[in-house]
């Protein structure tokens, strides 16, 4: 082994805080089987992907890397809290790591952008490197720009809801490695909402940026597991195959409550705005607000289409919400800041919306049915069919959807 080698294995080391070992694989999957189906794990810390540094940084050695992150890929310092951290790319810059581009998706590469604003290319001031967004037009890397890279890593945190695009950027992403014939490294992060799958399976005639695949809303897979399922299921442009290898998280299994330490975009600021967001985005497909443009969002609904009730609030332009619904309009409706965390979605409040609202007529807008992934279910609510039985209508592709999950498990 020559000094430079040595070198770089003891930088490792020291950086990952003594987690360097040896790496455990199976066919592209680096996992820890004493944790997969366990209970859940109380004392011990969830360690994410990206700080499995002894693992994964051996991949890169001597490799032209690019790397899909935002304000949520970071690497955690200590070991008793994730108060303090580092983002990857600064961390594996001074590791050596040849990092060529980064690529940015929703939100942008530091996290700032509204949902749905375009994001310009760049350079990342801090390290200099370029910055390719790829949420816009540019949604599935081109040739030209992954000309040049050995592998590609993907690191961003997830809240495992169908229509949250990140899940949608992994997709264009492992389809433009694939045909490159570059491989990708996944960092794993655990799932806010792993605890439970819900909602109606999306039909694929109304596939769109925020619904591309044949699961419902709430999917209860992490980044990793995910990935392995788009291989696995054929869903890649011509069935093609994307060779990836995922770094499993330590210590973490679907029941383990997971804090995210970084809000994973500005619209979604808590644990409870996480929880909250499968069940009130369906707002977003209609004229109530869920708290964009406050500082409540996806904690709270309103419009000023519902009755007056004690609680009201009046959304005005903020950070993540420029040109917020109803601005400046004051909206009753519901505080849902003390809620019960969920492990259902909850149809009630957009039932209980439409049904008081002075507006029917034009309560939803198209884009309820990218989010629904289905037309049925604004017509199960236009036809006053109780969220009960709405449920109910779900069962037999939520049981095919929770048969076919199975088989992509990590955890």
């Amino acid at each position: 082994m020559n000094i430079k080698n040595t070198f770089f294995i003891l930088l490792v080391c020291l950086f990952s805080l003594g987690s360097c070992q040896s790496q455990k694989s199976e066919t592209h999957k680096v996992a820890d089987t004493n944790i997969n189906n366990a209970a859940p794990i109380q004392k011990k810390i969830v360690i994410v992907g990206a700080n499995r540094l002894g693992n994964y940084l051996p991949l890169l050695q001597n490799k032209r890397v690019g790397i899909v992150a935002n304000q949520t890929s970071v690497i955690f310092k200590g070991q008793k809290n994730n108060a303090q951290f580092t983002h990857i790319v600064d961390s594996l810059v001074s590791l050596q790591v040849n990092i060529q581009k980064v690529f940015a998706p929703e939100h942008g590469f530091r996290g700032k952008a509204d949902a749905g604003e375009h994001i310009t290319n760049g350079k990342d001031p801090r390290t200099g490197i370029d910055i390719i967004s790829i949420y816009g037009k540019n949604k599935k890397p081109a040739v030209s720009q992954l000309k040049g890279l050995d592998i590609v890593v993907f690191d961003i945190q997830d809240v495992g809801a169908r229509f949250y695009t990140y899940i949608s950027s992994l997709h264009y992403v492992m389809e433009a490695c694939a045909e490159n014939n570059i491989p990708m490294l996944i960092l794993d992060r655990p799932n806010p909402n792993g605890h439970y799958t819900d909602g109606p399976i999306l039909e694929l005639k109304h596939k769109s940026f925020v619904g591309m695949h044949p699961i419902p809303v709430v999917h209860g897979m992490t980044i990793g597991e995910y990935a392995q399922m788009i291989n696995g299921e054929k869903w890649l442009k011509n069935k093609a195959h994307c060779d990836i290898t995922v770094i499993t998280c330590e210590n973490y299994n679907k029941q383990t409550a997971y804090r995210l330490p970084i809000k994973p975009s500005p619209n979604l600021p808590n644990d409870t705005a996480i929880n909250l967001y499968p069940s009130l985005c369906f707002f977003e497909g209609t004229t109530v607000s869920a708290g964009r443009g406050t500082e409540m969002q996806f904690q709270v609904y309103g419009s000023p289409y519902l009755p007056e009730t004690d609680f009201n609030f009046t959304p005005k332009p903020n950070e993540g919400a420029k040109y917020p619904k109803h601005e400046n309009k004051i909206c009753y409706g519901e505080d849902l800041r003390n809620n019960a965390k969920l492990d259902l979605l909850n149809l009630e409040w957009l039932s209980n919306a439409y049904n008081l609202a002075t507006n029917k007529e034009s309560f939803f807008n198209n884009f309820f049915t990218k989010l629904a992934g289905n037309k049925k279910l604004q017509q199960q609510i236009s036809n006053g069919m109780s969220p009960q039985d709405i449920r109910k209508s779900w069962k037999e592709g939520l049981r095919g959807y929770d048969n076919m999950r199975k088989h992509y498990l990590l955890y």
